[in-house]
């Protein structure tokens, strides 16, 4: 056995570590070759069983070359920084030391998933670059040229618009002012970033009497046969081409997220309104500028001022529940953790409490916050989701935040400051709750007449502190401190590109290479970015062996409201697919990975059922989705609402008695303690550092490094030795489609 394989065994690869939790801080410790190169062949052996007979080959004559010193000293030598946090492009470098450091990189910046990503990625890329010619790839990297986002909607520019900025705090009358707006044309829409919020505005129309259709991912409900002249809908679902007098668009600093910007974008670019007004932070002001000049469209900025003050309290609650009080708003950020300290909240204080999340069914949830907007009523608390810090119009005098650290489906992560600062605005509603409109609230925010209002004093001063003594310097930090202005919008090449750009590559191509080949080349303007590739990679690797999928189906596919990290999700995904592919019946009861059996089940308020239920859910929601893209496919839609009725209801129940479990609200409690061990961190000197943030959290999958460049360094002899060994590699016929899935 060759020396450094004699070093792995004899200790020096940690066997014990989890490379697919292990944060950034423990994987930059794990990226010296004697520890970096033993684990990635021990990676590249998972590979040899792959059903892609050439894959497998190109993984063999890698550990060949792994194998060889050489390319251990010139690893050695390389010392260029790796930062964890850049967006990291795909690399066609093909030099074994350049494929070397681009899968260390991809390894620092997305773990064990990057790894698997760069080198399904230079496979493809290595046969993909046999069959080009130079005249493809120039026509490739035309059509990968995006920097001008303005031109993608030819009809859109033909008309003269005018764009209306309303910028300002949380609770400063900004969206009210817009919707007013709304209320007076003749045909309008509504676009916001929350289902909840589009519910809100559908309500609101319809009981002022302009009939409203509801347009979300997963639902539509439309007004007579042809719909209604108002629209109201979540902000990915905009219907661009439709003519309207005025358009709102909610929440547009949204347009710099770096996985959601692209609807923002596509709704600013693309949509056809005489007006459009816009809604959110004053740090997007100089990015909507520059974006309506390049459009050659009028722009007009309001800004406003908070209607009420707002105080982040001194003190924390200390976690003493007794100090809740009536009006007191409790955030807590995961479903589990919501009910448990609701049967917290209520078996201390012996006051009722009110809940709202996303997932709540609208008519539970309007009904929630109906209970706890009345003051007669005595509903004095409520625990809610960071959904509140959308707009949702709660009477709320003080948030608390029950922590300041989120669990993002991988592990906890310190919650952005822009984000708890939305949230924390919420505090202080200007109007009461026996002001609010309608059952459930609304999204009013100031008074009828706005310079009678200003001229008033504040009637309510909002607070803001936290449960925890540990979490309130942090969150006093976030609201003290200035945010960045947004540099950027996000985009996302459109289906036509997409469909053009796959034509250049055979049929059995990976469409998650073409996607990945199609970032890779992307020219964009400095004022746009490229939406991060998330879910869309697993998404197309799930369903690339199901045949006579096009690619218009999968390009739908990966666009879908679906993440694989559950471990069901993957096999309704895939039974979705074929039943698109082989145009076979996509009935409700026809698809048998469709785990409907539970709802035969007798509740039982443990883990195990609980995450059957949510699988259920999550494939329902799925099937909707899919429901009004595949209509002739997925024919059960009125079946499919009812069913995932009836599984909320099951889910609302087994939290009722799962939250009040003591074995589970100990483990509950135990996750937020060790939340505040990993914040405690955040003072250390090494969380001064750039790095900081990334302590507690998993970056972005799976965007590809590029390989460092190693100007200055003599490489050349040693890489020349080993390049032999992969330009040599004959690799054995197989179907791409067979490569698994990490």
């Amino acid at each position: 056995m060759k020396e450094p394989f004699v070093k792995a065994r004899s200790g020096i690869l940690p066997r014990q570590l989890d490379i697919k939790s292990a944060d950034a801080a423990t994987r930059s410790k794990f990226l010296e070759a004697e520890t970096f190169i033993p684990w990635l062949v021990s990676r590249l052996n998972f590979f040899q069983i792959s059903a892609d007979a050439g894959f497998a080959t190109f993984t063999r004559n890698l550990i060949e070359v792994l194998q060889q010193r050489s390319i251990w000293k010139a690893l050695e030598t390389e010392n260029d920084q790796l930062s964890s946090t850049s967006e990291w492009q795909p690399s066609e470098q093909s030099r074994p030391l350049s494929l070397l450091i681009s899968l260390r990189q991809a390894f620092m910046s997305n773990g064990q998933s990057g790894v698997d990503t760069q080198l399904k990625y230079s496979y493809h890329g290595l046969l993909a670059s046999r069959k080009f010619s130079k005249i493809d790839i120039e026509n490739q990297e035309k059509l990968a040229d995006l920097r001008y986002p303005v031109e993608w909607y030819p009809a859109t520019r033909a008309i003269q618009r005018k764009i209306v900025l309303h910028v300002g705090p949380t609770n400063s009358g900004k969206t009210y002012h817009a919707l007013k707006r709304l209320e007076q044309a003749d045909t309008g829409i509504y676009a916001g970033p929350l289902r909840l919020l589009a519910h809100e505005v559908y309500t609101r129309l319809n009981a002022k009497g302009k009939p409203c259709d509801l347009i979300t991912g997963d639902e539509k409900v439309m007004q007579g046969g042809d719909g209604a002249q108002m629209k109201s809908c979540t902000v990915e679902m905009v219907p661009l081409n439709t003519d309207v007098d005025v358009a709102v668009v909610d929440e547009i600093q949204m347009i710099g997220h770096k996985e959601r910007g692209w609807a923002w974008t596509q709704a600013l670019l693309g949509l056809k309104a005489k007006e459009i007004h816009l809604c959110g932070e004053e740090r997007s002001v100089p990015l909507i500028r520059e974006l309506a000049a390049s459009m050659g469209d009028k722009i007009e900025v309001h800004t406003y001022k908070r209607l009420s003050p707002l105080k982040i309290m001194s003190t924390s609650l200390g976690r003493r529940l007794n100090n809740l009080r009536k009006g007191d708003c409790v955030v807590v950020f995961s479903r589990v953790g919501i009910h448990a300290m609701k049967k917290e909240i209520e078996s201390t204080t012996q006051k009722r409490v009110a809940v709202v999340y996303g997932s709540l069914p609208p008519e539970i949830r309007a009904q929630q916050a109906k209970f706890f907007n009345d003051p007669d009523n005595d509903y004095d608390i409520l625990v809610a989701s960071d959904a509140i810090g959308m707009g949702l119009n709660l009477a709320i005098k003080r948030v608390i935040f029950e922590s300041i650290s989120k669990f993002n489906g991988i592990r906890t992560e310190i919650i952005e400051a822009p984000h708890l600062k939305q949230i924390a605005g919420r505090a202080g509603r200007y109007r009461t709750a026996a002001q609010a409109e309608g059952p459930a609230g609304n999204l009013d925010e100031g008074k009828e007449d706005l310079k009678t209002s200003l001229s008033m004093p504040a009637p309510n001063i909002g607070l803001v502190t936290t449960l925890e003594k540990a979490d309130l310097p942090i969150l006093r930090k976030a609201m003290q401190g200035e945010l960045d202005p947004i540099m950027s919008a996000g985009i996302f090449p459109p289906t036509s590109i997409l469909l053009k750009f796959a034509t250049y590559f055979p049929p059995s191509t990976s469409f998650s290479y073409i996607l990945l080949r199609l970032h890779e080349l992307s020219l964009r303007h400095p004022r746009y970015h490229l939406c991060v590739l998330k879910d869309q990679i697993a998404i197309a690797d799930t369903i690339q062996p199901i045949q006579n999928l096009s690619i218009h189906d999968r390009i739908v596919f990966c666009a879908a409201p679906v993440t694989l990290r559950n471990k069901d999700m993957p096999t309704i995904l895939a039974a979705f697919a074929r039943c698109v592919g082989d145009n076979s019946s996509g009935a409700l009861l026809d698809i048998p990975e469709l785990p409907l059996d539970i709802l035969d089940e007798v509740i039982k308020p443990d883990r195990f059922y609980m995450e059957r239920l949510e699988s259920l859910h999550k494939a329902l929601i799925l099937y909707l989705w899919l429901s009004y893209r595949f209509a002739g496919v997925f024919i059960n839609q009125a079946m499919a609402f009812h069913v995932k009725g009836l599984v909320e209801e099951r889910i609302d129940k087994v939290l009722a008695e799962y939250s009040s479990s003591p074995a589970i609200r100990e483990r509950i409690k135990k996750m937020r303690e060790e939340a505040l061990r990993q914040i405690s961190k955040l003072n250390d000197p090494v969380a001064e550092s750039d790095d900081s943030r990334v302590q507690m959290e998993m970056p972005d999958p799976p965007l590809l490094p590029e390989a460092i460049p190693h100007q200055g360094r003599d490489f050349q002899r040693e890489d020349a030795r080993v390049e032999e060994s992969l330009q040599g590699m004959e690799f054995v016929p197989g179907d791409s489609r067979g490569v698994a899935a990490p």
